[in-house]
């Protein structure tokens, strides 16, 4: 196949910019939609001339004529929708978070191991341009073998205005965002074996935690901190910019605001402008996020039309997935979890 033909269901906040990103994308295309809200499905339909449109999954999958089905929706429909998609042996991208449950996601991932068929989650954040120039650095050795390291995402953004269902579930920063930042701490610094978590909630208009301090003891024995907060007031609000510091043995990393990577290795210091691609449907400060959009739709079409496994897998996030998981036991618990014994 020269070019694949997609479904998106959900026509939601986010589902847009995947929307824009597929038209960019190469070798795919989007031919039909689904989404039980007329209106919605109305507008990203007349927006980006798709004529094909569903109000329910099930009449979709009866019809078939596509390759892949990107899922945008939220959490509780996930399962059922890619139980769908695998009936039906329809390979699937599937939002963050991965499901309701560990045991929801491990259930998904075998059901399409079953199906024999590719199950990506779109875990867009690795695929920044920033964090992809520190995961570059770190592979050519230059400032050694990392022992410590920091991922920061603090902000004052109010995001509750575009979405306001995230301040009414129980959870809301680990799994709306730190879920993100946890899976960034695994890409950079490896798998993790232990984890232990505090959280806290400021915003007393919202259900959940708004702030989640967490530390991480990697496999290979790296030290991290992950520390996310939507109640963090400064003077420049970095949103929506990770920050890394990364110690190792022949130097030090630094991803500061404003997408500066500081490098101080042996030979000296350097300071590179990382900055994302302003991409001609995205707009500040989204860009970052937008242009990773673009980067995982594309690496999913790279990998599907190759037959090859791409990068956020379902079997690799269920690895991120146990970290969230953990995160809220810990900071119920007061104890440190054990993540293999969640992903046995």
């Amino acid at each position: 196949m020269s070019n694949l033909r997609g479904a998106l269901i959900g026509c939601g906040f986010f589902a847009v910019n995947q929307m824009h990103a597929w038209r960019d994308v190469a070798g795919a295309t989007i031919t039909a939609i689904c989404d039980r809200d007329a209106e919605r499905l109305k507008s990203v339909g007349d927006q980006f001339g798709i004529e094909r449109r569903y109000g329910d999954a099930s009449d979709l999958f009866k019809d078939g004529g596509f390759d892949f089905v990107d899922i945008a929706t939220t959490v509780a429909s996930h399962r059922t929708l890619v139980e769908m998609a695998a009936k039906h042996t329809i390979p699937v991208i599937c939002q963050k978070p991965f499901a309701p449950t560990l045991a929801d996601a491990k259930a998904m991932v075998s059901i399409c191991q079953d199906a024999h068929i590719p199950l990506m989650i779109h875990e867009n954040f690795r695929w920044q341009t920033p964090i992809q120039a520190v995961r570059k650095i770190l592979d050519t050795g230059t400032i050694g073998k990392p022992f410590w390291g920091r991922f920061s995402f603090r902000s004052g953004y109010d995001v509750f205005s575009g979405q306001p269902y995230l301040a009414e579930g129980r959870r809301f920063i680990i799994e709306d965002l730190g879920i993100h930042t946890l899976d960034i701490a695994r890409y950079i610094l490896g798998d993790v074996r232990r984890l232990s978590a505090r959280t806290k909630r400021v915003n007393g208009a919202i259900q959940g935690e708004d702030v989640a301090t967490i530390l991480l003891d990697h496999e290979n024995g790296v030290t991290s901190v992950v520390d996310v907060s939507y109640a963090t007031k400064l003077p420049t609000d970095p949103f929506p910019e990770t920050l890394i510091e990364l110690d190792a043995t022949e130097g030090s990393l630094r991803l500061a605001q404003g997408y500066r990577l500081q490098i101080n290795g042996p030979l000296g210091s350097e300071v590179l402008d990382v900055s994302p691609r302003l991409l001609s449907w995205a707009s500040h400060p989204w860009h970052n996020i937008q242009e990773s959009v673009l980067a995982i739709q594309q690496h999913w079409t790279d990998h599907l039309l190759v037959g090859t496994e791409p990068s956020t897998s379902g079997a690799d996030n269920l690895k991120t997935f146990a970290l969230v998981e953990a995160a809220y036991q810990s900071a119920e618990c007061g104890q440190t979890i054990d993540i293999r014994a969640l992903l046995k």
